[in-house]
């Protein structure tokens, strides 16, 4: 008579009828097979990043193109407005002092009579004071070259002491402001004498000779 072990039974596996051992023991994943499959979908993913990352780049690029030229149009505009504000305002100042132009003029030969005393005086000083301020410069002084850009030739003459057209007398000054000239200065020229260059230029030259010891004798 055989005696049982307590404890010692060990549990087996339902097994169904008709099926082996190895039916009974759990099939494991083929490794390979998900290696395999997780690449695969992990390569869609990247393509459509990229491309999309591409796209966003493209987008970014033309944004920042079109950004970059409405700036330079806005500045172009400003710069623009702003020359064009000042050379409103230059016209306004310059026809606004070429009025007062007759005024200073009297003002002028009123000085030159003596006759710029008391408050008059105290007038005419704050009216030309304000019109430097304003940015009006007066010009034309005897003896300075003749210019026909900023000179007007009312009167002419020949003289003996001059080498080239000169103005001798001023007799409306010019007024400009800044390099834009509002009115030339009209003055009186004088040219050089006809045959006054060939006769100082025989006697440069008859002061050479002698300063050189006379011409050379034979």
């Amino acid at each position: 008579m055989t005696e049982e072990t307590p404890g010692f039974d060990e549990q087996q596996p339902d097994v169904p009828s008709g099926a082996t051992s190895e039916d009974a023991e759990p099939k494991a994943a083929s490794p390979s097979a998900e290696e395999g499959a997780a690449p695969a979908g992990d390569t869609g993913q990247d393509v459509a990043l990229v491309a999309q990352l591409d796209q966003a780049r493209t987008a970014l690029s033309e944004r920042t193109a079109d950004l970059q030229r409405l700036q330079a149009e806005f500045q172009n505009y400003r710069r623009r407005v702003e020359r064009d504000r000042i050379a409103v305002k230059e016209i306004a100042i310059a026809n606004l002092l070429t009025e007062l132009l007759p005024v200073l003029d009297d003002i002028g030969r009123a000085r030159e009579h003596g006759e710029l005393v008391g408050g008059f005086k105290s007038v005419a000083e704050s009216l030309e004071s304000t019109a430097a301020k304003m940015g009006l410069q007066q010009f034309g002084k005897e003896g300075e070259p003749f210019d026909p850009t900023i000179h007007e030739a009312l009167m002419h003459s020949y003289a003996p002491d001059v080498t080239e057209t000169t103005c001798v007398a001023i007799l409306q000054p010019g007024y400009r402001i800044g390099e834009r000239t509002i009115r030339p200065a009209r003055v009186a020229v004088a040219e050089p004498q006809p045959g006054a260059q060939t006769v100082k230029a025989e006697e440069s030259a008859d002061a050479d000779d002698k300063e050189s010891g006379g011409p050379d004798e034979g």
